[in-house]
């Protein structure tokens, strides 16, 4: 375990220079863009926006207002998720040259990632929430007294989750091409463009879905303002230790990453 807390410290010692890295990216991204960074939370708008009209038209909504934030704050979530997941085969593979060829710990590529994905979350996010605030004014009130543990979960979870990917499909490539059809059928089962009850028998299915236990909870605080503790509490028990196990196992592969990318 000393290893893993070797790699933890330099990656609190770096965090100014891959955050920065991260922030550099962000910014290069819409260089030559009149609206910059808002160009995130415009495109999750327009999609939440489509979508809420289609959707609630097929579904036979009841209360409009209700779906379109139970749709857009689980569909801001659910891209943020899969976002980092898809990203974990390039991980490596975008640095294989500094891997090859520097002595800095691979952690610090893993952290920049995930400051970039984190950057983008927030970004996106925040105007969502203003959009959404016209149909529930209350959600940054219940962000802030109910949602900000399950906040930490997703940071957590976007970080060790995406990391672990990316060291199990450097020994077994195969799992790269599962990836993206994974992420599709997860998406279709879980309950983000309809309840959870219209899944009737096939319930369980959204139950034992990770990356829908973290958006669901997050979703629940910030649409009901409550903190189920029952669930973030073992889920944060869950990041705490899949952080430690992910960063181990980087600090045990890392002499072998040069010949696996």
């Amino acid at each position: 375990m000393d290893t893993a807390a070797k790699a933890l410290r330099f990656a609190w010692s770096s965090r100014q220079a891959w955050w920065f890295t991260a922030t550099a990216r962000t910014r290069d991204r819409f260089a030559r863009t009149t609206l910059g960074s808002f160009w995130l939370g415009i495109s999750n708008l327009l999609s939440i926006s489509v979508l809420a009209v289609v959707y609630g038209t097929v579904f036979k909504v009841q209360d409009f207002n209700s779906y379109v934030v139970y749709l857009g704050t689980g569909l801001v979530i659910w891209n943020t998720i899969a976002g980092a997941v898809q990203s974990a085969p390039n991980l490596l593979r975008s640095n294989a040259g500094n891997l090859k060829n520097t002595n800095i710990h691979p952690i610090f590529y893993s952290l920049e990632e995930w400051a970039f994905q984190a950057q983008t979350f927030f970004q996106s996010f925040g105007l969502v929430l203003l959009a959404l605030m016209v149909f529930q004014p209350t959600l940054p009130l219940h962000l802030i007294s109910a949602g900000l543990l399950p906040l930490i979960n997703l940071l957590l979870f976007i970080y060790w989750f995406p990391l672990l990917l990316c060291l199990l499909g450097a020994h077994f490539e195969d799992l790269y091409q599962l990836v993206p059809v994974a992420l599709q059928v997860m998406f279709l089962l879980s309950p983000i463009l309809y309840k959870k009850e219209a899944l009737g028998t096939l319930g369980w299915t959204a139950d034992i879905n990770p990356l829908y236990r973290v958006l669901s909870n997050i979703r629940h605080a910030l649409i009901e303002g409550q903190l189920k503790l029952d669930h973030a509490l073992p889920l944060l028990l869950l990041n705490i230790i899949g952080t430690w196990f992910s960063v181990w196992l980087l600090e045990r592969q890392r002499r072998y990453l040069p010949f696996l990318v």
